[in-house]
């Protein structure tokens, strides 16, 4: 076993490197691709169609390593390996739907398998407060890329080179880190014995969290241009969120000493308000500043007290960290990005606080019901 205590300032490097180039490639994909992907003559609903792909695939994986396989770092390495692969394959395929519908499946389930395992060496090594400061460079690759390729992409292509290069730079920093994982790898047989049942209102709640924010991940832009407020303004108003998460990420330490079921119920009823605010006030260019601020806590605060809590919930460490990328971001992105489709209009974020007010029904129903584990984590 490493000895943490002498690599933990290398250790933190590493993992911040990672989390820098691996959510810069995040930006790439989900920023400027679908945009690329139209400028190349794919239509709305074909784009719509693979945008659904990587959600599926992080969806499937969990129940794939249930049964079938287990998560060791020859796996994690080998889908470090096959997500630049995928960006490679873009680069081939990305004038043919059905090919390039092929590589989104194999890219989504790459990095559906090399996060949960990184974030559990993170939780297993890093202090809560540690955690946060390390997580923020996440949120710094994906907001340098956004301007960064904001202001000097001008051909279609580019962004695949982008792409590609940053699923390189998350190959090397990634395969760094296998040197200090310490958690133990169980057997599909031990991982069989995992059971979403017994804790389903706390799945079910950060499914309907996921769901809420479908309306703002897919139409946030369009529904305040819409209202008057200028697409510069929209700008800095996703800006603006991004900052206060990098804020709330770096100071969040001594929050996450407290009761972590009473932080997501905060941070969940805190959301519901969020989308309430958008609701009333659309063309309000400061209540909207307000709501954006929200961010820290209910992106923030939320994703770091949830990703802990199910680590503390399930010995099965890195299993139960796939089923919550799969289920939050899986099942609850593609969900929420398909209803806001459907509803969007004057209605589309009373619905969507409306959604997340019984997410935090369903959380407090969780906390009631809870057994096998105290309250203080």
């Amino acid at each position: 076993m490493p000895n943490l205590k002498n690599n933990k300032p290398s250790l933190s490097l590493f993992l911040s490197a990672y989390y820098f180039f691996y959510f810069a490639l995040v930006g790439v994909y989900i920023i400027f691709m679908p945009k690329v992907l139209l400028e190349l003559g794919y239509s709305a609903i074909e784009v719509g169609i693979i945008y659904a792909a990587a959600p599926f695939m992080r969806f499937l994986l969990p129940f794939i390593f249930r049964h079938f396989v287990t998560l060791t770092f020859k796996v994690y390495l080998f889908a470090l390996l096959m997500t630049f692969i995928g960006t490679l394959l873009f680069l081939g395929t990305v004038d043919d739907f059905w090919l390039y519908l092929i590589a989104n499946l194999l890219f989504g389930a790459s990095m559906g398998i090399s996060l949960p395992y990184v974030e559990t060496i993170a939780l297993a090594s890093l202090s809560r407060n540690h955690y946060g400061k390390v997580r923020l460079w996440g949120s710094l690759g994906f907001m340098g890329i956004a301007l960064w390729l904001g202001k000097i992409l001008e051909e279609p292509y580019e962004a695949l080179y982008y792409l590609s290069a940053m699923a390189f730079l998350t190959l090397i920093f990634g395969g760094i880190l296998v040197k200090h994982d310490t958690v133990d790898h169980p057997s599909t047989q031990d991982n069989s014995s995992f059971s979403l049942s017994k804790y389903w209102a706390f799945w079910l709640s950060v499914f309907l969290m996921q769901v809420g924010f479908g309306g703002f991940y897919n139409f946030f832009t369009i529904y305040e241009t819409a209202h008057g407020i200028s697409l510069e303004m929209v700008s800095w108003m996703w800006s603006f969120g991004v900052i206060c998460e990098i804020f709330m990420l770096y100071f969040q330490g001594p929050l996450l000493q407290r009761n972590l079921l009473n932080i997501l119920k905060f941070a969940t009823l805190v959301t519901s308000v969020r989308w309430l605010i958008l609701y009333l006030y659309p063309d309000s260019i400061p209540l909207t500043f307000a709501s954006q601020s929200l961010h820290a806590i209910s992106f923030a605060l939320y994703h770091t007290a949830a990703i802990t809590y199910v680590f503390s919930l399930y010995t099965q460490k890195k299993l139960a960290q796939q089923f919550f990328l799969g289920i939050a971001f899986g099942l609850g992105g593609s969900v929420g990005a398909l209803l806001s489709g459907k509803i969007y209009g004057e209605y589309l974020f009373l619905i969507e606080s409306l959604i997340t007010f019984m997410a935090f029904i369903v959380l407090w129903i969780h906390q009631k019901r809870k057994t096998g584990v105290t309250n203080e984590v």
